[in-house]
């Protein structure tokens, strides 16, 4: 008998046919999100080099004492604003976005629009 496979396994198969498609460069890097049941994490990549140019979560100190809550679509717009902040501080106005084999809605979603809202451009 053929087992389910689970969501986790799933997404995780769905953004290695993304990452396949498209990749960051030194001019347009690659904005990744990714999701837990706690908190929402952006990094912006150079995929060339392999390197993170710019890094924004609710882990960090800053956004706990911002937030009321870290896993909800307000916290995800609250990331998204702050890395568009940080990248524009460095010189990155483009982007490509990768959403991490997540659906576009809710909280990815949030993230998007904040960061679009705040300056980036995809």
């Amino acid at each position: 008998m053929v087992s389910k496979q689970s969501r986790s396994e799933i997404r995780a198969k769905k953004h290695a046919r993304l990452r396949n498609r498209f990749a960051g460069t030194a001019e347009r890097p690659r904005l990744a999100v990714f999701r837990s049941n706690n908190h929402m994490y952006a990094q912006i990549i150079d995929d060339t080099v392999g390197n993170t140019l710019v890094y924004a979560s609710t882990v960090e100190k800053e956004a706990k004492a911002e937030l009321e809550k870290t896993n909800d679509v307000a916290a995800a717009a609250y990331v998204g604003t702050l890395i568009a902040k940080r990248a524009l501080e460095k010189g990155i106005k483009n982007v490509v976005f990768d959403r991490g084999g997540f659906i576009y809605q809710g909280k990815v979603q949030a993230l998007a629009d904040a960061a679009r809202e705040a300056g980036l451009e995809f």
